[in-house]
């Protein structure tokens, strides 16, 4: 068995040969909702228990509604089943973990990670969280700790504070430092952070039962998140060129303007990989004719074939916005569509409505709206994007960019961003916090609209540069919004905005024009994008480490420093990887940026000089800066700019080797295409740094091969010094020595 089948294996695996215990009935559980129930508790890991609490119907156990989120929606045998308890109190073992159950009220508590107790007439639960902050949750909401907030959960752009949170992606997993965490499957409901104890409720009072929930008991971050992803599922891997810098357009004035757009961005030197096109309705002149259509604009698009096959010539993929029109989504594409029964509502239906353009040289898709979908629709979608492409493809990794989903939505490798925001200093600084908690949902693949999708007053060529700097360091690289040019890397240097889209939104506004000679925002942008593409194997090495691990790109602090309080609650920075700190500026006019480098030493990745951690610093910057550190340890690969992630250059890999402390790292490679990498198609490099001895080791990563060319030139970076040794590796171990 693959090393890839063999891991899925482990994680959709449960604890098996436990056994039931079914309990005396001379205490009844109490009734809850006027229902009377039945308690399950089953062992699920080492560090995971299931709670289910089930209506009777006929005396007997109602199932658990199932809505796609879990990977195994059964999870073994469970170890007791309970209609009444033989004491006050009853005790039972699941796995390594106790679980006690009581009576008046129904209360249940899961070792020392978690108490639910509920509500007679309501069955609504109320349960401890500590005083540590409270993460997670999805996209959006209110930000960076969960605490003393009340959370609807309302899935869509009309969820939470749009503007400046984006559009709400409810995730009911609940990361509590310190305690554990817990994924709260079903039901669907809000949550209350405001008391002495949290309360969760169900939407109404009918759907309150079936109750089930995942308590994670481990104080282990990387334990709670692979616990998330054994439940839910692990992330699938991308193609590499989604992970290149995204340019988004909306209104199109002409074949012209496409191609020579594209052209300007090579003659430039702006790396670039793709090129994604609004649809018409929602800009004047798009891709199609109306929102929903399969049909080109011929005014624009006169021969789509001919166009996508230039772009492809010039290196770029092609992505096409499509928006939803239908309010529901059912099935799976597996499911045939039959003539005479078509109805777009069924998956394979749907997605058979793309397939004649998608055969045209279409790259990806940009599945707009969706925001009436239930939670079980929507996740339908996330699936039939990833696995509609592979009817046409079978061997090719699909791309699909999202405004919604649900829990499990990475195994569909979908990519999420945050919505119609708007362009104001208040959202970039939000988004921030925004990105961390939602890595921390499983959502691993996000990003949002450089510079805000609605302009504002505040929206000029400092904000952009800001908010492209944050967009360097999301997974998703991508500038999009109306008045769409200045999204453009030299749209700020043209002296016009044209052609405006601020129509019909309150608050929208277009630039001061003496903001439209700014010659400082294209050299910059640059910069970032090219720093973006020699950082590409180190990203594609952490992508990679979270489709094995759970683990997310964008990290927050807590997931490697769990034990300081002050990197806990820290949401305006974040690990990019294990060994890079970011720290936006998202401050206008700011000289300085105040951030937190948590214990042990930390080099400034521009300037290389070495700081001790655990304390807070302020960081000079003028506009071109965004802090950027390396702890020690750190080992960080870069490659040759690339004007797109496939052109082939030949420049020798570089590692930048930062001291202080023992380091390794998996430096991952494969075709950045189809899926040979699950047969072992994939090419590892394990490095590690013995800073005692100043020695780089290399060697060939377990299960993996190879690939060609078959000799690399490797050169080590000793930081801060910057000296160099260069070796060929060829498969066989290596030594390089300081």
């Amino acid at each position: 068995m693959d090393d890839h089948l063999a891991r899925r294996t482990v994680l959709k695996g449960a604890v098996a040969g436990s056994a039931m215990l079914q309990a005396s009935l001379a205490q009844s559980l109490p009734r809850l909702a006027g229902r009377e129930i039945e308690v399950q508790i089953t062992a699920i890991s080492d560090h995971t228990v299931r709670v289910t609490v089930l209506p009777l119907e006929n005396g007997q156990p109602a199932p658990v509604p199932l809505d796609g989120s879990l990977v195994k929606s059964a999870s073994g045998t469970p170890v007791a089943r309970l209609r009444g308890i033989e004491s006050p109190t009853q005790t039972v073992r699941a796995g390594r973990i106790d679980v006690t159950i009581s009576g008046s009220p129904l209360t249940i508590a899961v070792g020392k990670a978690q108490q639910f107790k509920f509500d007679p007439q309501t069955a609504a639960v109320s349960f401890p969280t500590g005083e540590q902050p409270l993460l997670a949750l999805g996209q959006g909401g209110p930000q960076f700790d969960r605490r003393g907030s009340q959370d609807r959960m309302r899935s869509g752009q009309g969820g939470y504070n749009l503007r400046t949170h984006g559009g709400r992606v409810p995730i009911q997993w609940l990361i509590m430092p310190g305690r554990g965490a817990m994924f709260l499957h079903q039901p669907l409901g809000s949550f209350d952070f405001t008391g002495a104890e949290s309360r969760f409720q169900s939407f109404t009072t009918e759907a309150a039962l079936p109750f089930d929930a995942f308590v994670v008991a481990s104080t282990d971050p990387a334990a709670m998140m692979a616990e998330y992803a054994r439940l839910t599922g692990l992330p699938e891997m991308p193609p590499l060129w989604s992970l290149g810098y995204q340019q988004s357009h909306r209104t199109l004035a002409s074949r012209k303007e496409i191609v020579d757009e594209a052209k300007l961005f090579r003659e430039k030197k702006l790396p670039c990989d793709t090129l994604i096109y609004l649809g018409t309705d929602f800009s004047p002149s798009g891709w199609n004719t109306h929102n929903g259509s399969f049909s080109f604009n011929r005014r624009v698009f006169d021969d789509p074939k001919a166009i996508f096959d230039e772009l492809h010539q010039l290196g770029f993929k092609v992505v096409l916005h499509h928006a939803l029109l239908a309010r529901d989504l059912r099935g799976t594409v597996k499911d045939p569509c039959l003539p005479g029964k078509w109805d777009e509502e069924e998956a394979g239906c749907h997605w058979e409505m793309h397939r004649k353009t998608f055969s045209l040289g279409v790259d990806g898709w940009w599945p707009d709206e969706g925001d009436p979908l239930d939670a079980r629709a929507r996740l339908v979608r996330n699936r039939l994007y990833y696995e509609g492409p592979q009817i046409d493809r079978p061997n090719e990794r699909p791309y699909a960019l999202h405004r919604n989903g649900h829990a499990g939505m990475q195994r569909y490798a979908a990519f999420l961003w945050s919505g119609d925001v708007y362009s104001t200093w208040e959202t970039l600084k939000t988004h921030v916090p925004v990105a961390v908690n939602t890595g921390l949902s499983g959502i691993p693949l996000w990003g949002t609209d450089i510079g805000g999708f609605v302009p504002t007053t505040d929206f000029t060529g400092e904000l952009y540069v800001r908010w492209f700097q944050f967009g360097a360091f999301n997974p998703l690289f991508r500038a999009h919004g109306r008045t769409w040019k200045l999204r453009l890397p030299w749209g700020w240097n043209t002296g016009s905005f044209e052609p405006s889209e601020i129509q019909n939104y309150r608050g929208a506004a277009n630039p001061d024009p003496a903001e439209l000679r700014n010659a400082a925002v294209e050299p910059i942008c640059k910069k970032y994008l090219e720093l973006r593409s020699r950082l590409m194997p180190y990203l594609y090495s952490a992508v990679r480490e979270s489709c094995q691990t759970g683990m997310p790109i964008i990290r927050a602090l807590f997931l490697h420093y769990p034990d300081d309080p002050k990197a806990i609650g820290r949401g305006d920075e974040y690990l990019w990887g294990r060994d890079m700190l970011v720290a936006p500026v998202v401050e206008k006019g700011a000289t300085s940026r105040s951030l937190y480098l948590p214990s042990g030493a930390w080099y400034d990745f521009w300037t290389r000089e070495r700081l001790e951690g655990g304390r807070e610093i302020s960081r000079a910057v003028d506009l071109e800066t965004t802090p950027l550190y390396v702890r020690a340890g750190g080992l960080i690969p870069m490659g040759p700019v690339k004007q797109f992630t496939e052109e082939k250059v030949e420049a020798p890999l570089e590692v930048h080797i930062y001291p202080g402390a023992n380091g390794s790292f998996l430096l991952y490679e494969d075709d950045g295409k189809s899926f040979a990498y699950r047969k072992g198609g994939w090419m590892g490099i394990d490095m590690a740094w013995n800073d005692a001895t100043r020695t780089l080791t290399l060697r060939l990563a377990r299960g993996s091969r190879m690939l060609p060319p078959a000799r690399r030139n490797i050169e080590a970076v000793l930081q801060p010094g910057g000296d160099r040794r260069t070796v060929p590796f060829e498969g066989k171990p290596v030594e390089i020595k300081f």
